[in-house]
């Protein structure tokens, strides 16, 4: 079983991106072809040059949320901040919170956007894991996100975004996410009419991304993480589309973690496996899973799902993956692998930071065939 310092790495804080690039597809591609073992150095515009008629780009359209919301507690008036991360029901959310003291009874009065108090309060009703805790509003939320909410950013982007837009896809549409599924950050809409017309498809499913982009790996053994489930959707239309696209000779190429998590999610879900899907790594990397590997097409599924990726897993559609840069010791770096090989994609990820590739969200992407 794979430890998670089986997945550390080194890295310089200045080849973290800071910023967006004032064009999208400027970012650089490094493409790795784990047929050949061979790494080129491209242009993200060159995406193009290694996909072919009939296969079937598959991107997250889930749109980021302002999630971040800053308030104070009454009475006393500490400083709490929120961040949103699930819609459990109207007015009822679960949040990371940052604050002193900040148990089940809490109530917070919320800010504006210039800091001034509001007429909205928030309860805090249950207390889970770490600073995690559920929140009920007094009145409807989401009418008042733009008002009150701040664009969220990772922890190591230190800059504010300039424009909130370029922290969104060009193709986002369903708003959920705490966090942009940054792999697509690249896209243009030129771009995509560029595929278009060389006959490569383009289809969308909704992975809104929650609680794990911002939990990191603790445990020792990788199995041993809580990793927790994420809302995604892919329509009876979009997976029909990517069955016909597959069984012509198209290959699946997922943009970013969420969309593989989605398209494996709904493989199992075809081959019938409908409870948890935590331990499928582990069933897979001790043979147990056989008779679910290779192909499975795709089912359409709504609802919550909890695949837990890493070395061991087998997958079932997923061809060719585009992905940024992941945190060293993450679960996203963990999938990544799980596709790739480990030591492959950390002797990439060394070669990348000797050639000065940017990192992490706005950083630059990788094509792995």
């Amino acid at each position: 079983m794979p430890k998670t310092t089986d997945f550390a790495y080194e890295l310089d804080p200045q080849k973290i991106a800071q910023e967006a690039l004032d064009q999208r597809d400027a970012s650089r591609l490094l493409v790795l072809d784990r047929k050949t073992d061979s790494l080129e150095h491209r242009a993200f515009t060159n995406l193009v040059d290694y996909l072919q008629p009939g296969d079937v780009i598959v991107a997250n359209d889930s749109r980021v949320i302002p999630a971040r919301l800053f308030g104070r507690k009454v009475p006393g008036g500490g400083k709490v901040e929120l961040l949103l991360l699930d819609e459990l029901a109207e007015a009822h959310w679960r949040a990371l919170v940052g604050g002193r003291r900040i148990r089940e009874g809490t109530r917070i009065r919320l800010l504006d956007g210039d800091g001034g108090q509001t007429d909205l309060v928030a309860e805090v009703v249950a207390e889970e894991e770490g600073p995690v805790r559920q929140i009920r509003f007094d009145q409807p939320l989401r009418p008042r996100l733009a008002e009150l909410g701040h664009t969220p950013l990772p922890p190591y982007i230190h800059k504010p975004v300039a424009d909130p837009e370029r922290y969104q896809t060009v193709y986002a549409r369903r708003p959920g996410s705490a966090a942009a599924p940054t792999a697509g950050l690249h896209f243009t809409g030129e771009l995509l009419l560029d595929l278009r017309r060389q006959g490569i498809l383009f289809e969308t499913i909704t992975l809104h991304v929650g609680l794990d982009t911002f939990k990191p790996v603790e445990s020792e053994d990788v199995a041993a993480h809580a990793i927790h489930s994420e809302w995604g959707q892919l329509s009876p239309e979009t997976a029909r589309r990517i069955n016909e696209a597959k069984l012509a000779g198209g290959r699946v190429v997922a943009v970013g973690t969420t969309s593989v998590r989605v398209l494996e999610t709904a493989a199992l879900r075809s081959a019938g496996v409908s409870r948890s899907l935590r331990d499928i790594s582990a069933r897979d990397a001790a043979g147990e899973t056989a008779s679910l590997c290779p192909w499975r097409p795709v089912a359409a599924f709504e609802g919550p799902t909890d695949l837990y990726i890493y070395p061991g897993y087998r997958y079932r559609v997923v061809d060719a993956m585009l992905t940024n840069f992941h945190l060293p010791q993450s679960t996203l770096i963990m999938l990544v692998a799980a596709f790739a090989g480990r030591q492959r994609i950390l002797d990439a990820y060394r070669q990348a930071m000797a050639m000065d590739y940017r990192f992490y969200s706005f950083g630059d992407a990788m094509l792995i065939l």
